[in-house]
This record gives structure tokens, sequence and C-alpha cells, in this order.
């Protein structure tokens, strides 16, 4: 039903590039995990647009990590738990915790310069933490500064070599292991095969599923998508995290608002005036994202409006300003002076908690192929992510696919595999790019957003299958790749939401509205094979 490629191709027509390490990706995970490999080999780094252009630009709020004097990573264990709503892997949130300090020590020695006062580094509260633990950068502008940093630091290696506006198509296997991919060039009309004894998927989330998202163009879960074709499983992929807060100004596209920013005091009003949070949770503004999106939903259909609003007014103007320039400057362009005037909120697609399945060293069940970043998943964020662990994962998590990759190249992937396969596809149509995804939009904002029910999910299941048409097709161009990877999200997002008849974290069932401990699994799909569930406690 889904295709083993997406491209025609004979490997032996094609021009080939060789590498140690071949990473996919150049938000946080890839950058990071491509810096340490250049110490054991040469790397390969392929970005699908500019290298700038990843989720971790649009990070504000900033990075967990228990730093402060306290704080444990103890706590920071319990609030991740608590908020992953019984599906995290806690060896996996044990191993993120306890890397913290460590971590952020890294980022500094590279030159991120985190926000302070005086000599101590400033720390914020968010949502569902019990302390003061996020580190943050320019105010609220977190991931642009550490991407900045990690860039140069790239550019500078000399054992780096960085392709941008590169696609990478398909996964390339041989012999049982994974030996390289098909990528092109934006601008180029012959596919390319890169070869490498390991390769690493860092290619982030897949908030284009959805018309509102706080995700740039680029997410459109392409690495998980290749890697199911691929015969790699995936996992938790019901799991779609909305953030409560984008600015909602007509004719704009989603701009983030930082849950930092209720962190430090401001609070969410209904279009009466009323603060309503108090009456969902003990945390109020403060409780998991998954608690704060539905009650903004709530409102918002009981209304008839199209938002909330998020009130910062009665903090200082100054200290607003210094603290979410980036927020402030934006609002300003849509003529509202956040320290005067209320905001215009509503939530959007913002983080995908499932991925391709991994264990917590990014190993994939096939030899030579990691994961790490958003794209990956072992289980960390459970069923709903603790707010500001995923610049954390990026870093934590990369470290340990280098230690397990480097291994494996002085092993079993000692020498690189020249494969012979080929793929020829029935052609026989084209297809609108830009229509299939907007179909695509509205089939999983209606159906397989924040609210879901048995029908509506049957629904989307047989409007996606009817598209399937469309991956018979080589489209030989990015947009029409991107626009196929997005129609096997949306069948796996959808299938796996239709199984799991409970809800729980950021999955909602309005027809099975409680919480199940029969549902304390992980559902797991492979391609071509009946989807199986695992136990939460796995390594």
């Amino acid at each position: 039903m889904i295709p083993r490629y997406l491209v025609n191709f004979d490997i032996n027509d094609l021009d080939s590039i060789s590498s140690d390490f071949l990473v996919i990706g150049s938000g946080i995970a890839g950058l990071f995990s491509a810096l340490k490999l250049s110490s054991y080999g040469k790397v390969h780094l392929l970005t699908k647009e500019k290298a700038e252009d990843c989720n971790t630009e649009y990070a504000q709020g900033g990075i967990a990590a228990a730093i402060g004097k306290k704080d444990t990573a103890s706590s920071h264990f319990e609030d991740t738990v608590e908020a992953g709503a019984g599906l995290c892997n806690p060896h996996a949130v044990d191993i993120l915790v306890s890397k913290g300090r460590e971590s952020i020590k890294e980022l500094i020695d590279l030159g991120v310069a985190f926000d302070k006062k005086g000599n101590q580094i400033s720390l914020t509260q968010e949502g569902a933490h019990s302390y003061r633990r996020i580190l943050h950068a320019g105010g609220d502008a977190t991931g642009t500064e550490i991407r900045n940093t990690l860039i140069e630091q790239v550019y500078d290696d000399q054992k780096i070599n960085i392709s941008t506006e590169t696609f990478v198509i398909d996964l390339i296997k041989s012999d049982g292991r994974c030996c390289g991919v098909i990528a092109k060039k934006k601008n180029g009309s012959e596919n390319i095969f890169y070869s490498a004894r390991a390769v690493i998927l860092a290619t982030g989330g897949a908030g284009q599923l959805y018309t509102e998202t706080s995700n740039p163009s680029v997410a459109t879960g392409d690495g998980i998508a290749l890697a199911y074709r691929a015969g790699v499983e995936v996992m938790d992929l019901e799991f779609i995290q909305f953030h409560p807060t984008t600015l909602r100004v007509t004719g704009r596209k989603n701009f983030l608002i930082s849950e930092a920013i209720r962190g430090e005091g401001g609070v969410l009003r209904n279009q009466h005036g009323d603060r309503f949070m108090p009456d969902y949770h003990h945390r109020a503004e403060l409780a998991s994202r998954d608690i704060v999106t539905r009650a903004i939903f709530e409102q918002i259909k009981d209304s008839g409006s199209s938002h909330v609003y998020l009130d910062v007014t009665g903090l200082d103007a100054e200290f607003v300003k210094s603290r979410f320039p980036t927020i402030y400057r934006t609002c300003l362009e849509e003529g509202i002076d956040i320290t005067r005037e209320y905001i215009p909120v509503f939530p959007a697609a913002h983080y995908l908690m499932g991925g391709i399945k991994v264990n917590t060293y990014g190993e994939t069940a096939l030899d030579g192929l990691y994961a790490c970043g958003e794209t990956a998943c072992c289980g960390l964020h459970g069923a709903n992510r603790l707010a500001s662990n995923s610049l954390l994962d990026g870093l934590v998590f990369s470290s340990r696919v280098v230690e397990k990759a480097v291994k494996y190249i002085n092993n079993k992937g000692k020498n690189l595999i020249e494969p012979d396969i080929s793929s020829f596809k029935q052609d026989s149509f084209s297809f609108s790019e830009v229509d299939l995804r907007e179909r695509l939009h509205k089939i999983m904002t209606k159906n397989a957003g924040i609210l879901r029910s048995g029908d509506g999910l049957k629904q989307s299941m047989e409007e996606i299958k009817s598209l399937f048409k469309y991956l018979k097709t080589d489209s030989r161009g990015s947009a029409g790749y991107e626009a196929q990877n997005l129609m096997i999200l949306s069948y796996l997002v959808t299938k796996a939401a239709l199984i799991r008849e409970e809800s729980r974290g950021a999955h909602y069932r309005e027809d099975f509205p409680e919480t199940n401990d029969e549902w304390l699994k992980h559902i797991v799909f492979q391609r071509n094979k009946d989807w199986r569930d695992i136990d939460i406690d796995f390594s």
C-alpha cells in the first residue's frame, strides 16, 4: 500500500559521494552530533533548505536543566514523568535530567551566551515545572542563539562538509544495514547517492500536518516517513503536542508566544476579560500544555470566537520589553503593544512526541541507522513533552548517538557498501503539491487535532487512503516528496489515534475521555506488518 521508494533510480547510474558519517538535518541534534562526530571521521551534513531553517530557531522559551540552588535532577525527573502522563521511559528521563548540568556547560564552552542577572544565569519558570529551571538567551531568542553558535562551529570545522538545499528522498540499505541515502539538489535534475558507514537522522518534527502550526514550513516529517518506508519501526505517533499560545492575527502565520510569558506572570483571559485557567487546574496557566490547550479550545468553542487573550499588562513594561524583545517587536508590528493590550492567542501544532523507534543510544533496528532529536522516539516524552525539554533532548541524546555510531563504524561498519539497487515506479500522472498539502491539512485539523473521535478518525482514514494513488508517482521535486511524506505521516498518526481508545496527554478522544491503564503501552508500526504494542520500561 505504501511503496518502498518515492523515486525512480538505478543506483549504478548515480553520482556517488561518500563519507564516514552522514547527518541529515541542521537543528540542534544534527549540528551537535556533527560537531562531535568530526573528531572520529569525515562528516557530511545534508539539510533540505538553508542550515538556519529548523525548529531550533523557533525555541523561544529556553532549555530546561536543574541548575538552580534548590532544584534537583530528581525534581526535574518527577515533573517530566508527570507531564508524560504515564508513558515516559523512566530510564530515558533519568539520562536526560542527570546530564543537564553537563550539557549546559558544553553549550557555554562552545560560546552560547545565556542571559544572566549579575554573575548568575537567569532562570525562568514554565508550565508543569516545580522550579525556575529554564535557561534563556537573548530574552526570548534561545533557539536562535544556540543555533547560531553551533552553525558557526560547524562551518569552522574542516572535517564537516555541509550541503544545503539538498532533499533526502529515501534510505538505501544493503546486506541488512543502512549504507546511505538518495537525495536531490533543490535546483538539480539528477539524484545523488550519498554513501556512508553510518547515517544519523535528525530531521525534526511534522507540524506541517496541520493548518495551524508554530513550526516552519520544513517540518514535514521526512525522516520518519523515509525510515518507515525502509522497514524501520515508528512509535507513539498519536501524541502531537499543540502549543497553547500562538499569535492570532488575520493574514499572519502562527507566531509562537513563549510559555515563559506565563511563567513570568502572564494570565489567560476569555472574550469577557475573565481569567479562566484556575477553573481547570490548580496550577492555572502553569498546568501542562495539554491541559492549557484544551481549556483554551473549550473557551473558544463556547464563545464562538477565534481566540482567547494572553494578558501581560500587569507586568512592568520595561521588563516585558527586555525579557521578551522578539515577541514585543513582532506584536508591535501587528499594531499590538503588549505592555498595554491583550495578545490574541490560539493553540497550534507544536511538537511530535513520537517518531522513529530508537533505544536510548539512538539506535534503530537497522544496523548503521541512528536517529535523534524530535524525529526520534525512545519514550522520553511519553504522551506529553514537558516544556523546554526538547533542546536538552537534542543535546543529550545526540551525544549518545555519537558514542554508538563511532563504535559501530569501528566494528560492523568498517567498510563502505556499494549496493546494486534500482527502483522504477509507474509515473503516469502529476499532481498539485499545494492542493494535496492543503487537503491533508483540512483532514488532519478537522479530525486528528486537539479533539478526536472514532467516527472522525475513521472518516479521515478513508480520505487519506483515497490519496495513496499519489504515492505511485515520482514527483521529481522536493515539494512533491514533502507532500507524499505528509500523506504517510497523516495515515500513521490517524491510525495510531484510532487504535488508542482512551485519552492520555496530548491525545484526547471525545468518545473515550478517560485514561485507561490498559493502554499503558506504546503503539508501534512497521511497514507491511500489523501494529504491535510494547511495555513502557525499555532502554
